[in-house]
């Protein structure tokens, strides 16, 4: 027997060792989809920040020569090669999650697709990283790197929430009802989080940290675009405050009162340090930590929207 004729036997073994159940397996790569997904925010971060935009000065290659950084390129090349790298780690995830969801793609439709948006998203990412470098760090285009980084954000906190049966139709166990004004509450407050973020991304493209010295910035008006940029942040402070009331005053308990808490927690220390930066000239540090804050907002407030959403859902199919 030749071994393209035993290929389907192999494929039969292999897919036979695979669960057949969302088990502990399925649930520790959504999670390290998640921290892979923040961490690359903050690595992303960290390249703009220390001046290593174009560590690497070419793309797809590190240099002409060279698919890696060298020695001579210093520690710029290093913290952009090393962006590059964690980019593959996602994949790599990713594709492996897929895998184990392989006996599952037809019943759980939901983890599969979400797992196969995140690993198709790696050479849309990698695509737009090569024409922020190409086109010497044009901030619109870092801006939509950032941006399409955020999305993976939320799309892995669903993930996340799926493996573990925390919503969807799967969910674990039922929720318990919540007053009906907190769905639209917490989805506007996922809404104002991501106008937070986009309007946060002009805000970086007119300030000092371009990523190099002679990257371009986009000329607008920094100061009156950070006062525009803290009015959607006032509104997520009071839709999670709104919530956070109701959950007290209707004594809820269980996920979505954790959900909301650590919603506050987040939106309380991206204000600190949105407003510590603003009145100390922007210091780097503070930058990777609001870089990183916003990571957390956007999974915070897409996990509190997304147990209210299922809350309404299950509630209402208890009624009936």
């Amino acid at each position: 027997m030749t071994t393209a004729s035993r290929l389907p036997q192999i494929a039969g073994r292999l897919a036979s060792r695979l669960p057949r159940t969302v088990d502990v397996r399925i649930r520790r790569l959504a999670v390290a989809s998640l921290i892979g997904q923040t961490l690359l925010v903050v690595t992303g971060g960290a390249v703009r920040l220390t001046a290593s935009g174009l560590g690497c000065p070419t793309w797809p290659r590190c240099t002409s020569d060279s698919l890696v950084n060298t020695p001579a390129m210093g520690i710029h090349g290093f913290i952009e090669f090393g962006n590059r790298l964690l980019t593959f780690a996602l994949a790599a995830v990713a594709a492996l999650m897929l895998v184990y969801l392989w006996n599952l793609r037809k019943e759980r439709k939901d983890l599969f697709l979400l797992a196969l948006g995140l690993l198709a998203s790696i050479p849309a990412q990698a695509v737009i990283g090569g024409v922020t470098v190409l086109t010497n760090l044009n901030p619109w285009v870092v801006g939509l790197h950032f941006l399409v980084s955020m999305a993976l954000v939320v799309f892995a906190t669903l993930l996340v929430n799926r493996a573990f049966g925390r919503t969807g139709r799967f969910q674990a166990s039922l929720a318990a009802a919540l007053p009906a004004v907190l769905r639209p509450v917490t989805a506007a407050v996922a809404l104002f989080s991501a106008v937070a973020v986009m309007l946060g991304v002009v805000v970086t493209g007119a300030g000092p940290h371009a990523g190099d010295a002679d990257a371009p910035r986009n000329d607008l008006d920094w100061d009156l675009f950070s006062h525009i940029h803290a009015v959607p942040a006032y509104l997520v402070t009071a839709g999670t405050l709104v919530a956070l009331v109701l959950v007290i005053r209707r004594h809820v308990t269980g996920p979505f009162r954790s959900a909301v808490l650590m919603l506050l927690a987040v939106t309380v220390l991206q204000a600190v340090i949105g407003f510590t930066q603003y009145y100390n000239g922007i210091p780097a540090l503070l930058v990777a930590a609001h870089m990183l804050g916003a990571a957390l907002l956007m999974a915070a407030s897409t996990n509190a929207w997304d147990i209210a959403r299922s809350s309404a859902v299950a509630s209402s199919k208890a009624v009936k």
